[in-house]
């Protein structure tokens, strides 16, 4: 035991002995046809302000999907296109949302 200490001691010795930091490997490149990045998958925004309240038009490739409302008195809350078809229904869009569970456990 009293000889193995010394020897873990010289291996570990050129490790403590590096003062430089080595430089980091470089970057690869992206994978085969993602170079390009698509702005038409970026979301664009448009901001409608008004005496009563401001909204926030969210669309991707120039369909609207989701408005954010947000009243001059009160919370902003959020209207989705869920479907896609042109009906907003009001979405709870929270970090985390508290949502008892609603399951039908029995119904007759």
């Amino acid at each position: 035991m009293r000889r193995l200490l010394p020897l873990l001691l010289l291996a570990a010795l050129p490790v403590w002995a590096q003062t430089e930091p080595q430089p980091l490997p470089a970057i690869p490149p992206p994978p085969p046809g993602m170079e390009a990045f698509d702005a038409a998958l970026e979301p664009q925004v448009t901001i409608v302000k008004s005496e009563k309240d401001s909204r926030e038009e969210f669309r991707i490739k120039g369909k609207l999907y989701m408005i954010k409302v947000t009243p001059s008195v009160g919370k902003p809350y959020y209207l989705v296109d869920r479907q896609g078809d042109g009906n907003f229904i009001e979405a709870d869009i929270a970090p985390n949302p508290v949502r008892p569970p609603m399951w039908v456990i029995h119904s007759w």
